[in-house]
């Protein structure tokens, strides 16, 4: 227990000096989190202007998209500030790096999400949080115990499966090396298909990625439980209520195929 204690305060420690770091330098870090806005803002305009020539999308009003929207968004952000470090992995193996992490009386993979921190995400985050609190009193969307509790476990299930993305993503690096981009369609290829109604999948599309990549389980279906409303063959509303079990196997899987990667390493000079 102690011995644990100490782990956690070293990793407070070097995330508080990250922080102070960036913080240090307020204009470079206004810029850098305003660029993050605007990426935000940039990505619901792309809702706006489907909607500008359509009533109805998938099953969605345009505020309920919205919901879609920033439950994904918001997951996706807060998942890539807390390990969104990992895939900077192949760059550590390249340079030698990766040798010093493994010396450390620490977790690698702990070390490597804490190696840098980019409060610069928290821009996006901050235009997705904006975003479903504007939207929900507007898709008919009550306030109520049943309402938080939903929320809170889509935004925080929703977090936990991105981040079981960027692990098993990071994983792969060890067998890859030069492998970021067919990594990153893991991670930044299912927060983009978060972002959209899986009902406008084709039924095997849709299986994937609800039961393979459970990015239907961080927005689309929490939606459908908040609005609701009743979701396609395969799909019913009430999964809405089950996105931290859908985190469960996907972190399973990643943390499997970590400790593979890593026993397959053998270190910079082999």
């Amino acid at each position: 227990m102690a011995e644990r204690r100490a782990d956690l305060a070293a990793y407070r420690a070097v995330l508080a000096s990250r922080a102070r770091a960036q913080l240090t330098y307020r204009t470079s870090f206004a810029a850098d989190v305003l660029a993050n806005v605007g990426v935000g803002i940039s990505e619901l305009a792309t809702v706006y202007v489907v909607f500008w020539r359509v009533d109805t999308l998938g099953g969605l009003d345009v505020w309920s998209a919205c919901l879609v929207f920033a439950l994904a968004n918001l997951a996706f952000a807060l998942a890539d500030l807390l390990v969104g470090h990992v895939d900077e992995l192949p760059r550590h193996v390249r340079e030698g790096t990766l040798d010093a992490f493994l010396l450390r009386p620490l977790p690698l993979l702990g070390q490597l999400a804490t190696s840098e921190v980019s409060l610069r995400r928290l821009g996006r985050a901050g235009v997705a949080l904006a975003v479903l609190v504007v939207a929900l009193p507007r898709a008919g969307v009550e306030p109520s115990a049943a309402t938080l509790a939903l929320l809170g476990g889509s935004v925080l299930g929703g977090t936990a499966v991105f981040c079981a993305l960027f692990v098993a993503a990071g994983a792969l690096q060890f067998w890859l090396l030069e492998g970021r981009e067919a990594a990153n369609s893991f991670t930044y290829g299912g927060a983009n298909a978060a972002q959209h109604p899986a009902s406008l999948y084709p039924g095997p599309l849709r299986w994937v990625f609800t039961y393979v990549v459970p990015a239907s389980f961080v927005a689309y279906l929490p939606v459908l439980a908040l609005t609701g409303r009743t979701g396609p063959a395969g799909l019913p509303s009430w999964l809405g209520w089950c996105t931290p079990l859908a985190a469960v196997p996907v972190w399973a899987a990643a943390l499997l195929l970590w400790r593979a990667g890593v026993r397959r390493y053998t270190g910079a000079g082999s």
